[in-house]
C-alpha cells in the first residue's frame, strides 16, 4: 500500500457519499428521509471495509478497480449512459419521497436490504475469485481464463452481482418508479458484455473455449 493510494481511495470514496446524498436527499427536499440514509449505510459501510481489506492484502486490485478510464469508444458510451441512468434514478426517488407518488412499503424495502447485501457479498466473492478484475475493458498481462467457483456458473458473475445490486436499490428506496428506470441497466450491460467479449477473445487465449463450455452470461439457462 502506497500513501498516494489510500489517499485516491479515499478522495474515491468520500466524492461518492457526497454526490449520492446529494443526488438522493436534494430531490427529497429533506434529511429525514430514512430510505435513503438506509441505502446509504448498506452501500458504503461494507465498501470502506472491504476497500481497507483490499488495501491491506490486494492493492494491486485496489488500484485496476480505482482506475476508470475506459479506451473502448462502445464503452466510452456505456458509461455514459449508466450515469444518466443513475442520476434519473436516484433523483426520481427523491422526488418520489418528497411528493409521496407510489411508496414501497417498509416491508418490501427490508426485503430489497437483504437482497442488496446478498448481492453485494456474492460481487465481493467475484473480486476473491479473479483478480484480474478492472473496471475497464482490457486484456492484462499474463491474464488466465478463469473458469471455477462462481465462473464455472455463469461467464460474467460480477454483472449478475451488479444487476440484483441495481435493481435492489431503488426497492430500498421505496421507489417503484426508479425501479422502472433501473431496469434498463439490462440492455446496458448487454452491450457491455457484447463488447467485453469480443475483446478478450481476440486478446486473452482460451476465452473462445470458454464461452464454449460456460453457455450462459448472467443468468443460469436464461441469459
Amino acid at each position: 500500500m502506497t500513501k498516494e493510494l489510500f489517499i485516491q481511495a479515499m478522495a474515491k470514496f468520500f466524492g461518492g457519499v457526497a454526490l449520492l446524498g446529494l443526488l438522493i436527499f436534494l430531490p427529497a427536499g429533506t434529511l429525514h428521509y430514512w430510505q435513503g440514509w438506509l441505502l446509504m449505510g448498506i452501500l458504503f459501510i461494507p465498501m470502506f471495509v472491504a476497500g481497507l481489506v483490499m488495501m491491506k492484502k490486494n492493492p494491486e486490485l485496489l488500484k485496476k478497480r480505482l482506475n476508470a478510464k475506459e479506451e473502448e469508444k462502445e464503452q466510452k458510451q456505456v458509461i455514459l449512459l449508466s450515469g444518466l441512468m443513475f442520476l434519473a434514478a436516484f433523483i426520481l426517488a427523491g422526488l418520489n419521497f418528497r411528493f409521496q407518488w407510489f411508496m414501497l412499503s417498509d416491508g418490501a424495502l427490508w426485503v430489497g436490504a437483504v437482497i442488496f447485501l446478498i448481492s453485494y457479498a456474492l460481487y465481493a466473492e467475484v473480486l476473491r475469485e479473479n483478480t484480474y478484475l478492472s473496471r475497464t475493458i482490457e486484456v492484462q498481462e499474463k491474464q488466465q481464463v478463469i473458469d471455477t467457483g462462481l465462473y464455472g456458473v455463469v461467464r460474467h458473475p460480477m454483472y449478475a452481482a451488479t444487476l440484483i445490486l441495481f435493481l435492489s436499490m431503488p426497492v430500498v428506496l421505496a421507489s417503484p418508479l426508479a425501479f422502472l428506470v433501473m431496469l434498463l441497466y439490462i440492455p446496458i450491460i448487454s452491450k457491455r458484455m457484447k463488447n467485453e467479449e469480443e475483446v478478450l477473445k481476440q486478446g486473452l487465449k482460451g476465452y473462445d473455449e470458454y464461452m464454449k463450455k460456460v453457455k450462459y452470461r448472467v443468468i443460469p439457462f436464461i441469459w
